[in-house]
Order: structure tokens, then C-alpha cells, then sequence
């Protein structure tokens, strides 16, 4: 099969490189990105997770880059070291038959001062890295950024939920005024647009909305944890199967803590992951896991952008996230790339309403239960709310009159209560009318 990336003029290395990969055919938004960026348009680009982002961006900028020219080229800053990671992978990958092209990882908990010492020496073409970190190596005149042409600002909306957009800012103050910059995000927070609007003047805007909030192939299901132990729970959910890797998200490292602390006393061979681990330690669990280490691997939504990993089968919501951006994000690590996968959403009472705003988002779920150690279809939680009625509940008046005539037991007795009954509703819907007059002039008056 012919490699489509071909249509876009790229460098044989960058080829060869995708057909390693098997990646031959482009998603839409690497359809939509890499002419504009091949054609030096400052882009900014929104899509789901996993839509293909990383590899919009590199292919076009990569493909830019003169190895000829010792200069830094192009900056580009992810908001976690897990993701700066990951783009610095599929960066060096890319970038495999190019060994002139230097390309370089920089991230808090790594050593700084070696860091500095190799920039003495040598500048990277391509440095990649977390904002902090870039940072303070263009303020110790190690890392020569100003030199570079093109800036990526990848995953915006977490760097602006993780308060990194100031920092983010200082870095691209220190550009010249032509720049190429790049942002992508999956969502475009209000609070972002200031930024946008400073380094942005016509910027080529790309938005690829997804057809499923989830993937077709995900079975995205929800489970009620009334009455019943969560932990154990998780651990039957875990082991009722045989999962090629599976994810228990959660919303704090305390709580990480706690489940992890359960499925391991269960004899699980169970990876964390949370910002309360150490950088190194936590480098090197994400590694056993993408080396398929572990089965099971409990994290908070630190790890929800920065495990790449295909071949995740199921997908566990302990709790519901604060974002419902997240929980996109979280069920976004299974299903990908049309292989099949199962979400199982944890709820307790009290939390329908965040249910309903989900699903306000078109996430559909379906109710399932554990029974007997089988999965089986649930109750709709909204049921009681559906049922109608059986009979139209009588007023005290209506009672009294039904009790006296039925005494009575004179021919017609029915008749006059069914008539009683028909008078009372036709008073009662001309009362409810006058209250919903009163309060719409009401509100008329006070706007």
C-alpha cells in the first residue's frame, strides 16, 4: 500500500520512518496541519485525544529543519514530563535515519547542571520539554532558544489548568516576531484566547470535531457503587477477565494510594502513578509500562495525557473527575485506533447530577451490574423519574367526596366523582397558568 504521506512533499527519512510505524494513511487533523505548517502558517489545531496531534506537528516542523544550520530550530513545550517524553520518543523515532538531527529532552527531576554543561557545548536542533524547565535554561544563557523559528505549544488547555500558560508566556516573549507557533489543545478554554490573541496575529485555526465523544468501539459502561465495597469492587472488575492493560484513574494521590495499597494486598502485580512520586521513580514506572510490565496500572489524571499506549482494553473511573474534560481524556486511552475497548464509570449516590452533565456532553453509558461474578445489564437510574403514574393522585376534597358517595351507592355516584375529578384539574391548570404569567413578568421586569 502506497504511504499517503508522500502527497505532502516530506523528506525520505520522515517516510521511511512512517512506513516503520505502519503509519500510512493520515488522520484529519494531520490532513489539515501539515500543509498549513508545511506552508509556514502558525496554526492552531483542536481535536480529541489520541486524534494524532503529535505526529501533525513533528512531520511538517521535522521536515523543516537544516542540520546544516547549528542553531536551535524549533522549541516545543508539553505541560508534564510524561508528555514531553512522549514527543521526544516519536520525535527520535521520525527522526531515526537523520542522526545528524539533534534532539533533545528537557524536564524537571533530571540533572540540570549536566544539561547546561552539554549546551556549552552543543545546541540542540529541536528541544522539547516541560516550561519550567526550558525556562530556566534560557535564563542561564544555556539553551540559545531565541534562535528558533517555529514554537509547539502542545496540550494548552492542561498547561493552562496547571498554571504553566505565565511561564509558557516568558518563553514565547524571547522569539522574534515572525514566528511560527503552533498550539494545539483538545479543548479552547476562554481563559486561553489573551495568549492566543498576543503571539497569534492570523493564525490558520483547525478544528476537527470528533463524530463519538467516544470512540465507536469503546463499551462505555456505568456501575453504581451503592452498598457496596469500591475497592473490592475494582479488584472484581480487574480480574474478572484477562485485560491486555488496564487503567484505574482516580482523582488523587491519596486515593491512588488507597486502591493500590487494596489490589496489592489482593496479590496484583499493580504500577502507580500520581505527582506525588518521584520524577525518576516515576520515569522509570512509566517505562515498565509501556515495556507491558505491569497489567494493571492505578493513576490520577497526570497519566491520562501521557500514557500512549495502544494496546489499553479497559479503562476504570473510581471517581468522577472535577474536569469533565478528563474523563474524555481518561476513557480516551482505550479504543484507539478501532481496536475494542470498555470504560466501567463508578458512581456513588448523590452524583446523578454529574452523571446527567456527561452525558448533557453526548456520552452515552449503559447500566450494568455485577451479579455472580458476571456483568450484566443494570437498572436506568432515571427509571423512577420515567414511570407515569398509574392513577392521577386524588386531593383530600376528591377523597372525602368519593368516600361519601360510594356509602351512598346511589345509581350515577361514579359519574359525579369522574365529574368532581374533571373540575378539580381544569381549577388546578388555571392556577398553574396564572403562576407561570406571574413569573415570567417577573423575570421580564428584572432583566
Amino acid at each position: 500500500m502506497t504511504n499517503q504521506f508522500k502527497q505532502y512533499g516530506l523528506k525520505p527519512f520522515l517516510i521511511s520512518a512512517l512506513d516503520r510505524m505502519n503509519i500510512t494513511t493520515p488522520t484529519p487533523i494531520q490532513e489539515k496541519v501539515i500543509p498549513a505548517a508545511k506552508r509556514g502558517e502558525s496554526v492552531i489545531g483542536q481535536s480529541q485525544t489520541g486524534s494524532g496531534k503529535t505526529h501533525a506537528f513533528l512531520l511538517p516542523l521535522l521536515n523543516a529543519i537544516d542540520v546544516t544550520n547549528p542553531n536551535v530550530q524549533l522549541v516545543i513545550a508539553a505541560p508534564s514530563r510524561e508528555l514531553a517524553t512522549q514527543i521526544y520518543t516519536v520525535a527520535s523515532a521520525l527522526a531515526e535515519d537523520m542522526p545528524a538531527m539533534r534532539i533533545n529532552n528537557y524536564v524537571g527531576g533530571t540533572d540540570k547542571n549536566r544539561q547546561v554543561e552539554k549546551l556549552t557545548n552543543q545546541q540542540p536542533h529541536v528541544a522539547i520539554g516541560t516550561p519550567g524547565r526550558l525556562l530556566d535554561l534560557i535564563k542561564a544563557q544555556a539553551l540559545a532558544a531565541h534562535t528558533a523559528t517555529a514554537f509547539v505549544v502542545d496540550e494548552a488547555d492542561m498547561t493552562l489548568d496547571m498554571g504553566f500558560l505565565p511561564i509558557v508566556d516568558q518563553i514565547a516573549s524571547l522569539f522574534p516576531a515572525d514566528l511560527q507557533m503552533l498550539v494545539f489543545s483538545a479543548t479552547i478554554p476562554p481563559k486561553l484566547q489573551p495568549f492566543l490573541k498576543k503571539y497569534m496575529a492570523h493564525p490558520t485555526e483547525i478544528v476537527i470535531k470528533p463524530k463519538h465523544v467516544i470512540a465507536d468501539s469503546v463499551d462505555n459502561w456505568l456501575m453504581s457503587v451503592k452498598g457496596q465495597d469500591k475497592n473490592a469492587l475494582i479488584y472484581k472488575l480487574l480480574t474478572r477477565g484477562n485485560p491486555f492493560l488496564a487503567l484505574v484513574f482516580a482523582d488523587t494521590k491519596e486515593s491512588v494510594d488507597a486502591i493500590h495499597r487494596y489490589l496489592a494486598s489482593q496479590g496484583l502485580k499493580v504500577a502507580k502513578i500520581h505527582g506525588g512520586i518521584a520524577p525518576r521513580e516515576r520515569k522509570r514506572v512509566m517505562k515498565e509500562v509501556a515495556d507491558l510490565k505491569y497489567q494493571y496500572v492505578v493513576a490520577t489524571d497526570l497519566a491520562a495525557r501521557g500514557i500512549d499506549i495502544d494496546g489499553v482494553s479497559l479503562v476504570i473511573n473510581a471517581e468522577l473527575p472535577n474536569d469533565n474534560e478528563f474523563f474524555i481524556h481518561r476513557v480516551g486511552r482505550t479504543g484507539r485506533k478501532g481496536l475494542p475497548g470498555t470504560a466501567i464509570t463508578l458512581y456513588l449516590p448523590g452524583q446523578e447530577a454529574k452523571i446527567a452533565e456527561l452525558e448533557h456532553l453526548g456520552i452515552h453509558f449503559a447500566p450494568k451490574q455485577l451479579k455472580n461474578g458476571e456483568l450484566v445489564d443494570g437498572y436506568d437510574r432515571n427509571r423512577r423519574q420515567a414511570r407515569k403514574p398509574k392513577t392521577e393522585e386524588m386531593s383530600l376534597t376528591i377523597r372525602g367526596l368519593a368516600k361519601k358517595e360510594a356509602k351512598k351507592k346511589k345509581p350515577g355516584y361514579k359519574k359525579k366523582i369522574q365529574a368532581a375529578i374533571a373540575d378539580e384539574r381544569r381549577r388546578n391548570n388555571k392556577i398553574k397558568k396564572r403562576e407561570e404569567l406571574r413569573s415570567a413578568r417577573k423575570a421580564k421586569k428584572s432583566k
